[in-house]
């Protein structure tokens, strides 16, 4: 391609040369606008061809330049600025090209391989699995033989045309004077870093809003589609820095201390466990500037254990979701990044393959698609036996737009009832999802007074409905399991904070329609922390759990179960008589004393914090050698699979 580009390039100057053009052309005007319309085309075309490449069809590329509501020219644009400014540090025009051009279209080509094999695109952090990608190639050698043949023969030539297109390049391109080189630096580079301060998917930017780029960080595969590829990896990037904690090695990996529990690690009669992620679940009455007619919350109230401290606010479910089920922390990730996307690519210790290692059946439930935060193969990697999607749940009564609490809780009963073991349920609820349009429910039960403008008022009002509904399911659920033989354990709690608009703020509860990521810690409690329940139909409520990080959920449940674990109870345990909160910016205990910007000195790290994260690393980027002291339950189980 390269190669064609060039030819392409000589035969147009040629071409100017040959019909009178030639003084226009050595005007340093003309051959500045020239060379701006072939480094435009030369990213048009490298566009085209890494989307053809990416998606296997030139289908969807056209709408995807063409459409205003997709981002096809923004990358265009981003390419040619980028060599333009690239050509000026060179010295020499289109240079940048033999760069450039390679560095996507092999991602692309990686990517289209994946693809057929793993479904997934390819992502930056793909490259931490270096050693699973090494385990494919004999599967596609075998697969499919000739393009093995034809990559390896590619890789050749594109090696070999580099060097030699760089040579040639070198000695043939035309030389930028140094006014050119510098016009284009004080234009490129700027304009360069303007665009990667809009790539933090995590913060609204509003020229990324008027340029399309919309991260759609949930649904990795419709990101791809939608912003094409190149944004799409881009997006990735800052989440494939996940570097080796300092003085990680095997040693210090022996030397963490496990208490060996054995066989005595579980009650005589075990337990039936149901865990509730409710969307968006939190106490409306926190607005202490309004007043509401009723408690939209009265039974959760009464079953009260603590709260959990979410490390997100108004979305990121499966981040919270993600500490719950391992008891691992996304204070030791980088920021912004999603495990259940970027991370999860092979089997991970989880609350399912311990209760499996039990003798329990360990199923997943969430009325939404299966794609969504990648649930699918995430769960599967998790160790669940069975998740239950729309796709293979009932059909469910709507509440809006989406299933009800009511008709998710009464499929548990309905599975619960139809099973003659013990069972570990996950469920993550979809009513209390957003955005919270007045109306979406015929009537209101819960009256609302205070002074907020009207709209603001309608908002809450669909939003507290929302809460009693949550309530009186939950109530629901407690009921049936009071009148089961079987002692029935229920974990609820909310995995964030609703995003609630200008509320928060015209109720002086906040001063931005945003929780911040960074305060002291009362502020940090008050726009991040969520009612947890911890209930049994036997034993009734674990009482004064505090505030806790997600990741410390399994601790306490199992615990109140009568579980012993090396990890979840052992580990974990000591984690919390230190800590309840393990945030990325500060660690707090129970008596709200905290320790800030604990990651900036690792010299003076606490060694429990520590080796709490050379735990994490090693089972999920190193070579796992702590899983069979910690979590044998996950090895039993994945040896009886194979």
């Amino acid at each position: 391609m390269i190669a064609s580009v060039m030819k392409s390039a000589q035969a147009r100057r040629m071409a100017l040369l040959s019909t009178g053009l030639g003084s226009n052309v050595r005007s340093p005007a003309a051959r500045g606008v020239l060379s701006v319309a072939l480094t435009l085309s030369i990213a048009l075309l490298s566009v085209i061809a890494v989307e053809w490449i990416a998606r296997s069809t030139l289908a969807d590329v056209g709408d995807f330049l063409t459409s205003t509501a997709r981002p096809g020219m923004t990358t265009v644009a981003m390419l040619t600025i980028l060599m333009l400014t690239l050509d000026a540090a060179f010295g020499r025009r289109h240079q940048s090209a033999l760069i450039v051009v390679p560095l996507v279209l092999i991602p692309a080509f990686v990517s289209n391989q994946k693809q057929h094999y793993l479904s997934d695109p390819f992502y930056p952090s793909d490259v931490l699995f270096a050693r699973q990608i090494m385990e494919l190639l004999p599967v596609m050698v075998r697969d499919r033989p000739f393009t093995a043949v034809a990559l390896v023969i590619g890789i050749a030539l594109l090696a070999a045309g580099i060097v030699f297109g760089w040579r040639y390049a070198w000695r043939t391109f035309p030389k930028l004077s140094g006014q050119a080189r510098l016009r284009r630096l004080c234009l490129g580079l700027p304009v360069i870093a303007a665009f990667g301060s809009l790539m933090d998917y995590s913060q609204y930017s509003y020229i990324r809003d008027r340029l399309q780029v919309v991260p759609m960080m949930w649904d990795q595969k419709e990101n791809y589609r939608s912003n094409g590829f190149i944004l799409a990896f881009i997006f990735n990037v800052p989440m494939a820095d996940v570097a080796a904690p300092a003085g990680l090695n095997t040693e210090a990996l022996d030397a963490i201390p496990a208490r060996n529990y054995g066989y005595l690690a579980g009650p005589r009669e075990k337990p039936d466990v149901i865990m509730l992620m409710s969307e968006s679940f939190w106490d409306p009455t926190r607005l202490k500037n309004l007043n509401f007619s009723a408690d939209p919350m009265p039974t959760i109230r009464a079953a009260q254990s603590g709260y959990v401290f979410s490390p997100e606010f108004g979305g990121m479910t499966a981040n919270v979701e993600f500490e719950a089920l391992t008891g691992f922390s996304n204070a030791f990730l980088p920021y912004g990044s999603i495990p259940y996307q970027q991370y999860i690519r092979r089997d991970i210790p989880s609350l399912a393959t311990f209760f499996r290692g039990e003798g329990y059946a360990a199923r997943a439930l969430h009325p939404f698609s299966g794609w969504f935060w990648n649930r699918n193969e995430v769960y599967k990697d998790f160790g669940f036996e069975e998740f239950r999607t729309e796709e293979t749940l009932p059909p469910m009564e709507k509440r809006g737009i989406f299933a009800s609490d009511d008709s998710l809780m009464k499929e548990i009963m309905r599975e619960g009832d139809g099973l003659d073991k013990p069972f570990f349920f996950f469920a993550v609820t979809l009513q209390g999802h957003g955005p919270y349009e007045a109306n979406r429910y015929a009537h209101n039960s819960i009256d609302i007074q205070g002074n907020i403008p009207e709209a603001d008022r309608a908002t809450l009002a669909t939003y507290t409905q929302g809460v009693k509904e949550a309530d009186d399911s939950l109530k629901m659920l407690m009921d049936w399991a009071s009148h089961r033989d079987r002692e029935t354990i229920i974990v609820l709690w909310g995995d964030h904070l609703p995003p609630l608009g200008n509320v928060y703020m015209s109720a002086g509860y906040m001063p931005d329609q945003v929780a911040t990521r960074k305060a002291p810690l009362d502020v940090m409690k008050q726009q991040h922390e969520t009612p947890l329940v911890i209930w049994s139909s036997k034993k009734g409520v674990k009482q004064d759990v505090g505030t806790i990080s997600p990741s410390l959920i399994s601790y306490n449940l199992l615990k109140f179960a009568g579980f012993e674990h090396p990890y979840y109870t052992g580990f974990l345990g000591r984690v919390q008589k230190k800590y309840d909160i393990i945030d990325r910016y500060q660690l707090a205990t129970r008596k709200n004393e905290v320790t800030p910007d604990w990651v900036l000195d690792p010299k003076k790290l606490d060694p429990l914090v520590r080796d709490y994260r050379y735990l994490q690393h090693d089972v999920m980027f190193g070579k796992a050698q702590t899983l069979d002291r910690f979590f044998p339950q996950h090895v039993m189980v994945n040896e009886a699979s194979y």
